[in-house]
Parts: structure tokens; sequence; C-alpha cells
């Protein structure tokens, strides 16, 4: 696995890459260990989109990506990437979408453990009364993400 921080409006993101597909993203005040620090095509690919993504001039990613998720966990993250740039689904919705309409607490704790914040939107997810709630970076990051994209999407 290689990994490499990549310094972004929202803080420092360490993103690991491994068999050429990004499987990790995630908040850090840590540098990378040495045998692990390493920038190859694909996350030097994943800086750069998550550049245009915060300047606005990007709203779907093209990165490959490898979530290691399997069943219910799995068809939540793959129901968060069909929300579109700017907009949001609360919980109950996406619990619905996947056909497990009472699941909108474990919609949550799936979007907790999504390895690939951003690229795999579960900051777009929000409580059925459209308050932010838990975001594993903090609700003001998903704040900020929203506000983002609500800045860019006019």
């Amino acid at each position: 696995m290689n990994g490499f921080i990549y310094q972004s409006i929202i803080g420092s993101l360490a993103i690991y890459e491994e068999n050429g597909s990004i499987v990790r993203i995630e908040q850090t005040d840590k540098l990378c260990k040495e045998s692990i620090f390493q920038e190859t095509p694909i996350i030097c690919q994943t800086m750069t989109e998550l550049d245009e993504y915060f300047q606005g001039k990007r709203t779907v990613f093209s990165i490959p990506i490898k979530h290691h998720r399997q069943g219910f966990q799995a068809k939540v993250l793959e129901e968060l990437q069909k929300i579109p740039y700017g907009t949001t689904l609360s919980y109950q919705q996406a619990a619905e979408n996947i056909g497990h309409p009472r699941a909108y607490r474990a919609v949550g704790g799936a979007c907790h453990h999504n390895p690939l914040p951003i690229l795999i939107p579960c900051h777009r997810v929000i409580a059925s009364n459209g308050s932010l709630t838990g975001f594993g970076w903090g609700v003001e990051t998903k704040q900020n993400l929203l506000l983002l994209e609500k800045k860019f999407s006019k």
C-alpha cells in the first residue's frame, strides 16, 4: 500500500492507494510512515481531482476506488455515490432507496465507516429534519463541504 499526505482546504488528508485504486482517505495531523510514503500516478490523479473539487471545477470523480465493504455497507456506499453534487439525501431516504426503509441508523453506521469520504460523498447525507448530524471528520467539515458544493452548483 502506498500513501501520501495531501494539503487541502479542510486540512491534511492521507490518501492511500493499493493495486491501482484509492482505498482510503483520512484526515490526519501525522505524516505517513516512510515505508508507505510514495506519490503514485493514481495518488497524483486523486490530488488533482480533489484540487478541482475544492475549486468548484469538478463535480464527479473518475479515480478508481475500492472500498472493501460487503453486504449492507457496500449497498449504502453504492447509493451514496448516486447523490448528485450540491444536493443532499436523508439517512431515511438512503435506507428506502436500498430497500431497507427502517435501517436509517444502519445507514448512518455505514456512512461512519466510509473509507473514502468526499469520493463517496457521505457528507451529503443529512437527518430527515434537515439537520447536519454525524460525520467522521466533524460536523463543521461536513457543513463546509456542503457550503462549498452549494456555492459552486449555482
